[in-house]
């Protein structure tokens, strides 16, 4: 028998027990990145996050874990279920606080169940799984929502008629895959012509229009520099009418972690007058913020795509996922996948309900995938590996 606890802040587990638990070294699971959110104040119940990890220990040794937290609201998750807490609110429900399994503010596909990677691992995750469906009906709560899992961790939630808790739900975003181009160029070449004279046209436009661009990792940035590109990220989410969740304390941080932060930067003269945060593993770079304080044509495409090719291309990492949403990628070579999500609904009739609903969904999702396969920007449509198109089922 497992023993399982549950913890208030991500320093009451060990960072390198918690670290080896990964089968990968995706940063927004490392315990370092949990911790920077925490410290640096993102984290607040007055926000809607109050931290509720997960551990499973065997002889006083940590097992497997999962990043969990009671939610207040849904913001800062990019899986939208507004409309069921709507639902279910006018049907005299409470819908939050509820569970969220997944990382702040970061719709980015990776582990959710540490479990580690040995024969255990399949036992272990879904022993996690039971925990949160458990711990969620200790509390009373309406729900528990694991967001943007690996494929590899679906198993753990049941199929079918294995599954009568856990609904599946599933998301398009676009990523880019890197096929040994040896340049920005040879990139280029296996766009088809439209496309590529397009992008060739943003890139002009951003060289003629006089900033100048740079490409720095997180760790180099002075302090002045940090407060300047979290300005421009604050300013930007301000003009939107969002909420700049991520703290000036959270962004210091983050150029503590070695190389994990990197930036393309936009200066005219000395001042930083647009900037392109990304986050980067071992083997994938991540696309995260974006801020400005200028109108140039083509910069945002110049810094949050193009620069961030070349820097995967340049050191030679497989996969560049810039973000959520935006069919506009499609034409500057990021091809649709799945994201992959799991709901537990306590109450059966609601369950039923939203059941219905996703399933039809679903096939909305199937057919918006068809669709976008057959705008493929590459000359050569065999570009749209199977990696890239799953058009497996998604519905419950």
């Amino acid at each position: 028998m497992h023993d399982i606890r549950f913890h208030a802040a991500i320093t009451e587990l060990p960072a390198a027990e918690w670290d080896a638990l990964c089968a990968d070294a995706n940063p927004f699971v490392s315990h370092a990145f949990l911790a920077a959110l925490e410290r640096g104040g993102c984290i607040r119940p007055d926000w809607g996050w109050q931290a509720h990890h997960l551990s499973l220990h065997e002889n006083g040794r940590l097992l497997a874990a999962a990043p969990l937290y009671l939610k207040g609201n849904s913001h800062g998750e990019f899986v939208f279920d507004w409309s069921w807490a709507s639902a279910w609110e006018r049907a005299g429900g409470e819908y939050y606080p509820k569970l969220l399994c997944g990382v702040p503010y970061s719709p980015v596909p990776g582990p959710r169940l540490l479990a580690g990677h040995d024969e255990r691992t399949p036992m272990l995750q879904r022993a996690l799984v039971e925990a949160m469906r458990s711990e969620a009906d200790r509390m009373g709560l309406s729900s528990v929502h694991v967001n943007f899992l690996q494929e590899t961790e679906l198993a753990a939630f049941g199929q079918g008629h294995s599954n009568p808790h856990w609904l599946a739900r599933s998301d398009v975003q676009f990523h880019w895959h890197n096929h040994g181009y040896r340049h920005f160029p040879a990139f280029l070449a296996t766009l088809n012509h439209k496309k590529r004279k397009n992008i060739l046209r943003e890139r002009s436009q951003v060289a003629a229009s006089g900033v100048t661009i740079e490409w720095r990792s997180g760790d180099t940035l002075s302090s002045d520099e940090w407060r300047q590109v979290h300005a421009l990220y604050e300013t930007t989410f301000d003009m939107k009418g969002n909420h700049a969740a991520l703290t000036a304390a959270f962004f210091r941080q983050l150029g503590e972690l070695g190389g994990t932060a990197q930036l393309a930067l936009a200066r005219q003269d000395e001042t930083i007058v647009a900037m392109a945060l990304f986050i980067q593993s071992n083997k994938v770079l991540y696309g995260r913020y974006w801020g400005a304080s200028v109108d140039l044509p083509g910069l945002h495409f110049e810094l949050c795509y193009y620069r961030g090719i070349e820097h995967a291309i340049a050191h030679q990492l497989t996969r560049f996922e810039p973000g959520a949403q935006g069919e506009h990628k499609l034409a500057r070579g990021f091809l649709p996948v799945r994201t992959h999500s799991r709901h537990y609904l306590a109450n059966p009739d609601f369950r039923a309900a939203v059941a219905a609903a996703l399933a039809s969904e679903a096939q909305a999702v199937d057919a918006y995938v068809d669709e976008l396969q057959s705008h493929s920007p590459y000359a050569n449509q065999g570009r749209t590996e199977h990696s890239h198109a799953d058009h497996s089922r998604t519905g419950p």
